[in-house]
Order: structure tokens, then sequence, then C-alpha cells
């Protein structure tokens, strides 16, 4: 059932000096500066904080099994990451193999809620700097879980009293790819042609770039100030690999979301090679949702320790992760750390049970991966011993 939930926000955001970016260049800019090691940009981009408030539109699908698992069911509420949708959870691919909600329900008898975040997917979009930062973000995820603990979500006439929160990604330290283009250290994309070949094929290009430099410099303009130029036009989005008028659901965004620009930063990011069908790189190319300034200036303000959780926390991720652990969440420099991701139990004193899990073979977009499902079962094997 898709659902349109209104909620009440507030939130304390930050106030950045960032300049609003006039076109790719300005975003590849800001990629740098957010990435660098040299300082913390957010802190140094901090001028203030303000309250925002406000009402918004939040997006929804509810789900629940044909026969519920008890008088007391579990609900899990699925929180997509940067670049999708609420879709990720229920991927209309290869006749819904990839599903996650399919697995939680049919399996395992869970209710499931995904939700687009606010500014994303169908939900409410607003300023993205100013409004769509973290803090925001979690006030409408609050509201929704007060809402459906007390028993006030709009067309769900329950309240449940076991909820789990599922989060991908998004509140995490910022990957350190690239926001804009993602195409860093990527070889040049000739295959196997050798390059004797390459640099025949190129040559007649070569000749006309000079023939047109030539015909430039009688008006005192240089090739590299009209390719400058291009970058901030439509037609640097195509030669880099974005054509916006096949992404219509990012057109008629205010200045301040952002993307990756093609199939391979795609990968270059997600997947893991050979382990996932060709045909889902291209459909998550075309599926996918852009992000926000604030999102990535904030993703690492939220607090590092939760000391009065007492609940279970599972961390699970594939081995081969490059956000997170660098392409390999089992190399921690310390015999005694099993894992990267183990490392986070400190962040969570009292909580009853804390695992961490490495998926095999996959990167970070376990849903993408052929032996996704294999993921899916070790969360609510979890869930269900721990839900007790």
């Amino acid at each position: 059932m898709n659902i349109t939930v209104p909620v009440s926000i507030s939130a304390r955001n930050g106030i950045f000096n960032i300049p609003r970016l006039q076109g790719n260049a300005d975003a590849t800019t800001f990629a740098q500066n957010l990435t660098s090691i040299r300082g913390n940009f957010t802190q140094e981009a901090l001028l203030d904080y303000a309250t925002v408030a406000g009402e918004y539109n939040i997006s929804v699908k509810f789900c629940k099994p044909d026969a519920e698992n008890g008088t007391n069911p579990t609900v899990q509420v699925l929180t997509h990451g940067l670049g999708f949708d609420k879709t990720y959870w229920d991927l209309p691919f290869n006749d819904y193999n990839y599903s996650y909600i399919d697995i939680a329900i049919d399996h395992y008898g869970f209710c499931t809620l995904s939700i687009d975040r606010l500014g994303e997917g169908n939900s409410s979009k607003a300023d993205p700097l100013s409004v769509l930062q973290a803090p925001a973000e979690m006030s409408a995820l609050y509201e929704l879980t007060m809402k459906l603990r007390s028993g006030t979500f709009p067309y769900i006439r329950k309240s449940f009293s076991k909820i789990v929160h599922n989060g991908s990604f998004f509140p995490a330290t910022v990957a350190s790819w690239d926001s804009k283009l993602a195409r860093l250290n990527q070889p040049l994309r000739f295959g196997n042609i050798s390059y004797s070949t390459v640099s025949e094929a190129v040559s007649p290009l070569s000749e006309l770039i000079e023939r047109i430099s030539t015909s430039l410099a009688k008006y005192n303009i240089t090739l590299g100030e009209i390719l400058q130029e291009a970058q901030t036009t439509d037609l640097g989005n195509l030669l880099s690999g974005l054509d916006p008028k096949q992404l219509p659901k990012m057109t008629d965004l205010p200045s301040g979301y952002l993307t990756w620009t093609d199939a391979g930063s795609n990968q270059f990011a997600f997947l893991l090679p050979k382990i996932f069908d060709p045909s889902i790189l291209q459909f998550a190319k075309s599926s996918k949702f852009p992000y926000t300034l604030g999102e990535l200036l904030t993703i690492g303000s939220a607090p590092t320790v939760a000391p009065m959780f007492k609940g279970p926390v599972q961390i699970l991720t594939g081995r081969q992760d490059a956000i997170y652990c660098g392409g390999d969440c089992l190399a921690t420099g310390d015999p005694a750390l099993a894992s990267i991701p183990a490392n986070s139990k400190t962040a969570f004193p009292m909580a009853r049970t804390f695992e961490a899990y490495i998926q095999p073979d996959t990167a970070h977009a376990i849903d993408l991966h052929y032996n996704s499902t294999a993921a899916y079962n070790v969360i609510q094997r979890f869930l269900t011993r721990e839900g007790n």
C-alpha cells in the first residue's frame, strides 16, 4: 500500500557558506573540497545554526504478510541510501528476484515500511542546502516512527511496539569518491585494443581539433575556454555520460542536487565486478536519484555513540565495500579485530546484542548483487532470534 504521510519537522540545521552551484565544474570543486584530507570542510563552511521547521509529505510503502506473525508483529522501517529511492528495497528488476521486502514478508512474516527520504523520490522537495540535511531527515524519520508506535499512521489501523530501523548507506562518513564524476583513478575505456590501434583511430580527431584551434585563434579564443564553458551546459552533461532528458525525476530541481554521471561511476562506488548482472548496472544508472549538498555536509554529524540504546544491533555490509572499508572489510590491521564494522561495537555500549556480519563477494550496494538474498536471510534470522 502506497501512502503519502504528512509530517511536521523541527531540526537544528547548519548554515553554510556555500555558493550556488552554477554547473558541473562547481560541483566537482565542491567534491574536491569535501573529500580533501587537509581539513574539515563542513566545519570550515559552517557559519551558524538555525532551527528549520515545516510541514512536508513523505512517500511510503507499507507491506504486510497475508498471515501476520502473531498479535504483536514487528515492522521494519526501511530507509534507502544516497542515490536511490524506496524501490531499493523492492527492486522492479528481473521479476523482483532481488526484493528484500519479499523475503522479509513472505518468508519471515515481518511487516515493512519503506520510505522515500525527505527531498527524495516522491516525498516533498526542499532547499538542498539549508533544509535537506541529516538533522531534518532524522526529524521526519522520528515523526514516522512515532506514528507507527502510537497507532496514528494513516491507513494502518494498529500500533506497533516492535519497530526495527534498517538503514542503507546514508548515516555514515562521506565516501571518498567524487560526488559528481566519480571517475578518478579509472583507466581509459578502450578494452583490450592496443595503444597503436587507438592512436591510429584517434589521429583524424587530433587533426580536427588542431583545425578548430587554429580557427578559434583568429578570434582570440582558446579551445580550452570553449570546453570549460561547455562543462556548465547540457552539452557537458552529455559528454560526461549524463542525459537529463532520460532522467525526468531530475528535472526542475533547484541547484544543489548532485549525482554521478555514468554506469562506470556507479560500479566504482557500489558493485563488485563479476558478481552482478550487467543489466542491473544499467537499471541502476537509469533509475538513480540525486542527493543534496546538505546531506553531504552533514552526513558525519550524527552522534558517534548511542549510550542509552539497549536493543540489539546488527551491522551488515559486503566484504568488498569500497566506500566503508576501502575494498576489504576484513583488512583491519589488528588480529584482535575481526572486521572494520566490528569496531562499531564501541558505539553501542549498552546494546543487548551486537553483531557485525560481512557478506562475502559483495560490495557496497548489497541489494544489486547476485547473492543479495543470502544477506537478506542473515538479517531476518537475526531479527527473528532477537525479537523476543
